[in-house]
């Protein structure tokens, strides 16, 4: 037997093979400690554990669910963004439940792009846009996250050939995993690219609520005109801490969601209704905003320690004003082999930045999201490194 061509070409999943690292080394005997992936160690919010229990005990909620979510979780959705961003959708067509994001943007691609088609992606990113893009059957053509643009993407340069092939541009703010913020100048710019090339601008907020310093930012949504192909991907997973409840959302534009709804009526059945009532539930309490407030601060002390390793080693890190990482330039650009040395001589984790694409080459992401004495220990392990 042979695997498609798809899966045979496909790279593999950077974050499958850190665990697979780190469980080695710890077999080993090693004590490892991971600052590389971005999974939330701290509880959600005691209501989330009430509310799931409550809804699950309920007979009638162990039936199918509905195909583009429930309809108090897309209402709940579509509260939580007008009170949040001051955006009003409309839940029966601007709102479709997901799995998690990464299931609704693998779908999204799938439901808008064919052969010979190309997607703007962000580079560096997260890997599953330019996978997505690829099983689909598109070319992802990088768009490059460089320190002198704000690590905001040049549409200019996107080539006028590139640009009529394009079906799909997607952006990722707050950034993963260069941490940077984008404002309304940008995506009012973005939205009129779209309009011009005639193609739908996708944005993943799933950091939308980590925020480590200064205002909240927007939504794409909130710039954009009657008439724009402009969809954003909110997730519970890093704002309740809730990342194994696999629950998020698409918003925006109907008739992109259309072609997302047709995927999912023949791809899933939905994620279970309890887990979307209690989401609903989490999402539509402004009294949880102050779990959210407390959770920023301790990610806030946390890389304030890790800035000052950091720079203890010598090092230069960018300050991230959201997300749970920090984007590191190494000092001599080898970020692969800076990743081996600090993993071998101090056993601290990090992801080299070229596993989220060739602009990431030179620089390594830290992630925030570890218990507080791991992360001290790490930190003193690191102030003590030398590059």
């Amino acid at each position: 037997m042979q695997l498609a061509g798809r899966i045979r070409n496909a790279p593999p999943y950077p974050f499958a093979a850190l665990n697979q690292t780190v469980a080695s080394l710890r077999a080993q005997g090693r004590r490892v400690i991971s600052l590389g992936v971005g999974d939330p160690d701290t509880p959600p919010p005691a209501r989330a554990y009430v509310e799931l229990r409550s809804w699950a005990e309920r007979a009638e909620m162990h039936r199918y669910p509905d195909y583009a979510g429930a309809g108090a979780y897309r209402a709940a959705v579509a509260a939580y963004y007008r009170r949040r961003f001051g955006v009003a959708l409309d839940p029966e067509r601007e709102v479709v439940g997901l799995i998690g994001s990464k299931e609704g943007l693998a779908h999204l691609m799938w439901a808008l792009v064919e052969e010979g088609d190309a997607v703007l992606v962000p580079d560096p990113a997260y890997p599953v846009y330019a996978a997505q893009a690829r099983f689909a059957g598109a070319e992802p053509v990088p768009l490059p996250l460089l320190p002198a643009q704000r690590f905001l993407p040049d549409l200019d340069a996107v080539p006028a050939d590139v640009a009529a092939r394009a079906r799909v541009l997607v952006l990722c703010y707050p950034n993963a995993p260069t941490a940077a913020l984008a404002d309304g100048e940008f995506f009012r710019r973005a939205l009129a690219f779209g309009r011009r090339h005639d193609l739908v601008v996708v944005n993943d907020a799933a950091y939308a609520d980590v925020i480590l310093e200064g205002e909240r930012p927007p939504s794409l949504l909130a710039f954009a005109q009657p008439g724009d192909m402009a969809v954003e991907f909110y997730s519970l997973s890093k704002t309740y801490h809730v990342t194994g409840w696999r629950l998020a959302a698409a918003v925006g534009a109907p008739a992109v969601l259309d072609g997302l709804r047709a995927m999912k009526e023949n791809t899933d059945s939905g994620q279970w209704t309890p887990l979307q009532m209690a989401g609903a539930a989490l999402l539509e309490d402004a009294s949880l905003d102050a779990y959210v407030a407390r959770e920023n601060e301790r990610l806030r002390a946390r890389r304030d320690r890790l800035m000052a390793a950091l720079t203890a080693a010598g090092l230069n890190p960018s300050l991230p004003r959201a997300t749970l990482y920090v984007w590191c330039p190494v000092p001599d650009g080898d970020d692969a082999a800076f990743a081996q040395r600090l993993l071998t001589e101090t056993g601290v984790l990090v992801t080299p930045g070229r596993a989220f694409g060739a602009a990431g080459a030179g620089f390594v992401r830290l992630s925030l999201s570890v218990p507080d004495d791991e992360l001290a220990e790490a930190c003193d392990r690191i102030a003590s490194f030398s590059p």
